[in-house]
């Protein structure tokens, strides 16, 4: 690291002004955002989320800006930051520490909120810092994750460009939220987080590529789950594919897989697209007794499917950094946000 980074959130937060007006020619745009992306960083788009990048190797620093797909706003624009950070920050980057904050700002009709914090990874100590975007029926977030004061001055760059198309309030109004009944869990949930460290990912979790795990429960009482690990570090992608069949008993999910499989497969032109089967090797069958709810998240105005075990699974991974339950994951419905793992062909 060329420089410490004590401090650096300060510097960072108070240095630039609201980036709601473009300050120099667009050269990228992503949902609802246009830009001026950092020259000479490598871009990766996949389902809703733009990721800009950059890294020094001699000098073993590294920068991140991830740009998330837009969602209905909560109504306030603190609950818009807690939501995204609880998701985006604690969730998908593992970083527990309680965010700084520099005042909030407003500007072309949107309340703007950005927050901070020190974190270790496992590329060393680094800096996350999420900005929220709320107005117009909508939020819009993006995260700056980097380990050097070095990167400092191009992010401001980057943050100073950004342009919002504000969005009707009416295309932005929330869908209804899905059925409260506990023992109501019909049909596909999804976690997405970092890539499982069961894996001996060499990157930190949510940094450089992506996890997404997905269960299909039928009303036969068959499941199907799905895991797919995309990281950029990798040459390939990792699916895991599993089958069985499920009871419930009061708030008790029994999961009893019939098959599980890992396959590899290679990367459709170095993307996260899926080119050919490269191996495929069975994996331990994992019977699961886990304790379930639906819980209901006012700020983001979505219900989600709680598992909780007594220890982490091969198949969910480690629990979540969230703390509202002990010892759990949390799989979201189906959405434009959390779409559908394609499967290859």
């Amino acid at each position: 690291m060329s420089k410490p980074i004590t401090g650096i959130l300060v510097s960072l937060f108070l240095s630039f002004s609201v980036p709601v007006s473009s300050l120099a020619q667009v050269r990228e745009s992503f949902d609802i955002a246009t830009f001026q992306a950092p020259p000479g960083w490598k871009k990766v788009v996949k389902e809703g989320v733009m990721m800009l990048n950059t890294s020094d190797e001699k000098k073993g620093t590294y920068a991140l800006v991830t740009l998330y797909k837009s969602a209905p706003t909560s109504g306030t624009a603190k609950r818009d930051f807690e939501a995204d950070w609880s998701e985006f920050i604690a969730g998908q980057m593992g970083a527990k520490g309680t965010p700084d904050f520099e005042p909030a700002k407003t500007a072309g009709g949107w309340t703007v909120i950005t927050g901070g914090t020190p974190f270790k990874s496992e590329l060393g100590p680094s800096v996350a810092a999420l900005t929220t975007f709320s107005g117009h029926g909508t939020r819009f977030s993006f995260s700056s994750i980097f380990n050097s004061t070095d990167y400092v001055p191009v992010i401001e760059a980057f943050l100073a460009s950004i342009d919002l198309k504000p969005v009707s309030a009416a295309a932005a109004k929330p869908a209804a939220a899905p059925s409260v009944g506990n023992t109501e869990i019909l049909g596909t949930w999804g976690q997405n987080l970092g890539a499982h460290m069961v894996y001996g990912d060499p990157v930190a979790a949510g940094m450089a590529g992506y996890s997404k795990d997905q269960y299909t429960f039928n009303a036969n009482g068959t499941y199907s789950f799905v895991s797919k690990t995309f990281r950029m570090s990798y040459d390939k992608i990792l699916l895991v594919k599993e089958n069985g069949t499920y009871e419930i008993s009061g708030t008790t999910l029994k999961i009893k897989p019939q098959k599980s499989v890992m396959q590899a497969w290679s990367k459709l032109n170095g993307g996260d697209g899926f080119g050919k089967l490269v191996s495929s090797q069975n994996r331990p069958i994992e019977t699961v007794d886990y304790r379930f709810t639906k819980h209901y998240f006012s700020g983001i105005d979505q219900w989600q499917l709680v598992l909780q075990a007594d220890k982490p699974t091969l198949r969910d991974g480690p629990f979540s950094t969230l703390t509202l339950f002990t010892n759990a994951w949390y799989y979201k419905p189906i959405s434009s946000n959390n779409p559908v793992i394609e499967l290859p062909k």
